[in-house]
């Protein structure tokens, strides 16, 4: 009998049950990550039931009660638009007890939070930038262990959202301004940490009990003036007329010496480890000409679409893209036995 997987994503509307996802699967700027999947769990010969979520966890609770299917693949990154509470939809599932790929509800409230998650960090002696938090309604100055200049960001944020060219500070005053701005306009909490100039690195990890560390990749900034801090921003990343336009593209890191490559697998090693990871990740590191390497944050549960960093890295080592979905969905199953 074929393993029953549920699929499980989310969607910035609600839909009627027995809804086809057609329209959306179809789109290349829509759920195209839910198409890759979708197709992967098909190809690899399991029954396959999807199911999308707003703001209304019922259809859930409905779907498991009624048909009980014995995984299910979490892709749900949102809930009623919220990013954080991508969090309490894992802990549904676990309170459903059915085996889920991904990150636990754990995982992903200490990860989403970059304060906390740096200060776990930190505290295994995984470098990361020195950081000060800002939260509402506490009065916003720079404090003497923080040295400019600095990237201030919202603190529960994910995919580089609210983070452009604007978000690097080089005084007190523009710091101060860039608070508030996610503090009124977001109606978020800030983190402001100390800019690391250098290469930006993204290194994916699968496992649980023993680790595959996949082959680096790298965003290169192409044309940008030397005097515009290299960040990830939202438009760097997501904006394809932009990225052209400057020549930024990802690719897979070149001329890393094996010094400098056994110290980003033992920084992600015991970053994973710290962290308390069991199933995939990816993380985005800074590495200075000097080669040290920064923790600017984890991806505990990363875009997996077949065209994306992890996803690109597991076929390079051989791993094909149906054969990366099913290692996640064995994986799944094995810790739930």
């Amino acid at each position: 009998m074929a393993t029953r997987v549920l699929m499980l994503f989310d969607l910035p509307y609600a839909v009627k049950p027995g809804y086809d996802y057609a329209e959306e699967f179809a789109n290349p700027n829509g759920s195209y990550t839910e198409a890759d999947v979708y197709r992967a769990l098909l190809d690899s010969g399991y029954e396959v039931q999807r199911l999308s979520l707003f703001d209304d966890v019922r259809p859930l609770i409905e779907v498991v009660r009624e048909q009980r299917p014995d995984v299910i693949f979490n892709l749900c990154e949102t809930f009623h638009n919220i990013t954080q509470w991508d969090k309490n939809v894992a802990a549904l599932i676990e309170l459903l007890g059915v085996p889920c790929t991904g990150a636990g509800s754990g995982a992903l409230f200490l990860c989403n939070d970059k304060s906390l998650c740096k200060k776990i960090l930190r505290f295994h002696r995984v470098r990361t930038p020195r950081f000060h938090s800002y939260y509402r309604g506490q009065k916003i100055r720079l404090p003497k262990t923080l040295k400019l200049p600095c990237i201030v960001k919202p603190l529960t944020e994910e995919a580089s959202r609210g983070i452009s060219q604007a978000s690097v500070v080089d005084d007190e005053a523009a710091l101060c301004a860039r608070v508030q701005m996610i503090h009124e306009r977001m109606n978020l909490d800030a983190i402001a940490e100390e800019y690391v100039e250098g290469r930006e690195l993204y290194m994916s990890i699968i496992g649980d009990r023993l680790l595959r560390l996949l082959p680096p990749r790298e965003l290169s900034f192409g044309q940008m003036a030397e005097d515009e801090p290299r960040i990830a921003t939202y438009k760097a990343k997501w904006d394809e007329a932009y990225r052209k336009r400057w020549g930024i593209r990802n690719h897979f890191a070149e001329d890393l010496d094996p010094v400098l490559a056994q110290r980003l697998h033992d920084t992600c090693k015991r970053a994973y480890r710290a962290l308390n990871l069991k199933s995939y990740a990816r993380f985005d590191l800074r590495v200075t000409a000097a080669g040290q390497v920064y923790v600017i944050e984890p991806n505990v549960n990363p875009c997996i679409a077949r065209d994306d960093e992890l996803a690109q890295s597991a076929e390079k080592v051989g791993i094909a893209y149906a054969s990366l979905i099913r290692m996640l969905v064995n994986q799944a199953l094995r810790r739930s036995q």
